[in-house]
């Protein structure tokens, strides 16, 4: 979803990304297999419906970064041919992708075997050698591949130090162990460049070939190998054993960025954010695979399981290191759970309600829209609403019709969103539901995180002109929609040529504008730590380009059969929602008192500072604000506002029409 930083991010919700760390077991492909799967791939795609040189560019690229992603292997001068490919050399790529040969993919997968035998040699040099001290392990992200022998050298010197000395509060059979996995899964990882068995290197090569080119469309359009189509299938499920964490892989250990509302992690008062985990049930864990971090984990129900950490605090100018254990009993996570919260808080002579959305969701027994309507009814319980914020923040979406049923829960008809498909076709998505469950003052609250469904919800609600967006300066920015070719409702066989998911089109709201790279803009900006990174839908690789398409704030019906029109408007064209303007008149004073506010709350704004200052990953840093959430307290300011000022000119023109009756 993000940058390469952000790719480094191990979820471990227990939907956890499985696929991305899976040892890979071929497709049954040969290289004609590889140029025939793409190009029905290309056919479904939103942009791209030929291989170009711009695409063989970025499926070089891809393909190093597949076969060195940690850059441990390859040195620069023996990759730059393919780094800084020629017009000549892509044009070759291009006409060999036609023909189904791959010579230049050929010439790099081959040199992986001397690669992996002077990176076995420099690991046995390590042994002998004295290993470098203060080592971080955010000195590893971002890394270019190294110039020099001596380079990488020094960089698998450094990285074995971070490693140890995560471990050296174990004792020394535990520090043996680390060493003997990490060989352990090292020498596994180069099994498959060392295989004699031709046929198996054959479907390795053309494996990661098309993953290459597949991932150079789009960051959203993906090839699956037959297993990973199968874990797929088991991770929908949104339902599995573990303790509820989010982890990153930091080299010496993993960290965990974030917990899981709900959850045995955020149930247990010792476990804390930011905490290293290097031992779990005593296994030491710093160089193990992810994929067996996962199974450590996770665990049967009402079973404990027991982690080491190492925890850091920041003691004046150094920092204090203390290993901690750490019990947590396993529990069953379904994230139906989490899926909608809500509260409210007195105000007047009524009541502001907050409408926290985590997803958008339906199945057979609720929805994501009949939650939050159930839940509004529960919060108001006969009491006079003055006001809803709903809180779509880190909501990354979920199912498309929902995002209109939720928008319809507060305007009368109109067209929500507008899809363009890959062949430019347009179809609209309505609301029909003519009775709104609130048409009062509405703030809507997003972050950076805020993306897709999401953000349909939030520009509908603005581009009516019924809701305020308040919060970061924009949303995440995706506005395209994929496909899959497995459809997990059933228990279809899969293809053992593999499965993919493809960018198919983009979703307009009803303006004609696409959040694709952009967002949605705040009207009224009330930053959180997020707003200081490099997140959303422009910073990832090969993004699709933003565009639009006429307003639809008049529904003409353009998509439906001419023989259907008449029928469809007679029952449709009534209780129309119009574009309004009903916040523009207070828009500048409510900037103005928010914006003062900010500036008076002295711990807000050391917050966003030390943020601002740090540079660490936002996932981390945004939870210092776990314990007061100043964004959600503003936007709460910034909703009392808008009510008195809104009451206030209600107020004033009643009294005047009083005088003049008079």
């Amino acid at each position: 979803m993000l940058d390469s930083k952000k790719q480094k991010i191990l979820f471990l919700f227990f939907i956890v990304v499985l696929p991305l760390f899976l040892s890979i077991k071929p497709a049954q492909l040969t290289e004609s297999d590889v140029t025939l799967k793409m190009k029905e791939i290309m056919r479904a795609h939103a942009s791209y419906k030929e291989f170009t040189p711009e695409l063989a560019k970025r499926s070089l690229a891809n393909f190093l970064q597949i076969l060195d992603p940690a850059k441990t292997y390859l040195l620069e001068p023996e990759i730059s041919k393919w780094q800084n490919p020629s017009d000549v050399l892509l044009n070759d790529i291009v006409a060999e992708f036609q023909k189904g040969t791959f010579s230049s993919f050929n010439e790099i997968y081959n040199l992986m075997p001397q690669c992996i035998e002077r990176r076995n040699r420099l690991e046995e040099k390590i042994l002998c050698d004295a290993l470098p001290k203060n080592i971080r392990s955010k000195d590893f992200k971002d890394l270019d591949w190294a110039k020099t022998e001596e380079e990488l050298y020094d960089r698998l010197k450094a990285i074995r130090a971070l490693q140890m000395e995560a471990t050296a509060k174990l004792d020394t059979e535990a520090q043996n162990t680390v060493l003997f996995r990490m060989q352990k899964r090292r020498l596994r990882d180069q099994e498959e460049f060392l295989t004699k068995d031709a046929a198996l290197k054959n479907e390795i090569l053309c494996t990661d070939i098309l993953k290459a080119m597949a991932s150079s469309l789009d960051h959203h359009t993906s090839y699956f190998t037959p297993s990973e189509a199968s874990q797929f299938l088991v991770n929908v499920q949104q339902k599995l054993l573990g303790i509820g964490v989010q982890l990153r892989d930091d080299v010496d250990g993993y960290s965990i960025v974030k917990v899981v509302d709900g959850s045995p992690a955020a149930l247990s008062p010792d476990l804390k954010l930011k905490d290293k985990i290097i031992a779990i049930d005593s296994v030491p864990v710093v160089g193990l695979d992810p994929n067996d971090v996962v199974d450590m984990i996770r665990g049967k129900e009402g079973t404990e399981v027991e982690l080491t950490v190492i925890r850091e605090t920041q003691i004046d100018d150094r920092i204090k290191k203390e290993k901690k254990k750490i019990s947590v009993t396993r529990a069953e996570i379904v994230l139906k759970d989490a899926r909608v919260d809500a509260s409210s808080i007195n105000f007047g002579d009524g009541k502001i309600i907050l409408l926290h959305l985590f997803s958008f969701y339906q199945d057979q027994n609720t929805s994501s829209s009949e939650d939050l309507e159930k839940v509004f009814h529960e919060q108001a319980n006969g009491a006079k609403v003055k006001g809803v914020v709903l809180d779509l923040r880190y909501n990354s979406g979920g199912i498309l019709a929902q995002a209109v049923d939720v928008v319809s829960l507060f305007i009368k008809k109109g067209i929500v969103v507008s899809i363009k498909d890959e062949n430019g076709h347009v179809q609209h998505l309505r609301g029909v539901n003519a009775k709104v469950m609130w048409d009062g003052p509405l703030v809507v609250l997003i972050n950076r995180l805020s993306a897709s469904s999401a953000e349909i919800v939030a520009g509908a609600l603005q581009d009516y002109g019924r809701a305020l967006i308040v919060g970061d300066d924009h949303s995440f920015g995706k506005g395209s929609f994929q496909s899959l070719t497995l459809n997990p409702d059933l228990d279809a066989s899969i293809d053992p040529k593999g499965e993919y998911k493809v960018t198919r089109g983009r979703y307009y709201t009803v303006s004609g504008r696409t959040p694709q790279l952009v967002g949605v803009q705040s009207d009224i900006v009330v930053p959180s730590g997020l707003n200081y990174f490099d997140i959303g839908e422009k910073y990832i690789t090969y993004p699709l380009t933003n565009d639009s398409i006429e307003p639809n704030f008049v529904d003409t019906f353009s998509d439906i059969a001419p023989y259907q029109r008449e029928k469809v408007k007679k029952l449709y064209y009534f209780d129309i929602e119009k574009k309004c303007d009903r916040y523009g008149p207070y828009l500048a004073c409510l900037k103005e008192n928010s914006t003062q506010r900010i500036e008076a709350n002295k711990a807000y704004k050391e917050f966003l500072e030390s943020i601002k200052k740090s540079k660490e990953d936002p996932e981390s840093q945004d939870a210092l604000d776990a314990n007061l959430d100043y964004q959600l307290v503003e936007s709460l300011n910034v909703m009392r506002d808008l009510i008195w000022l809104q009451e206030f000119q209600s107020n004033s023109v009643a009294h005047t029409e009083m005088k003049k009756a008079a």
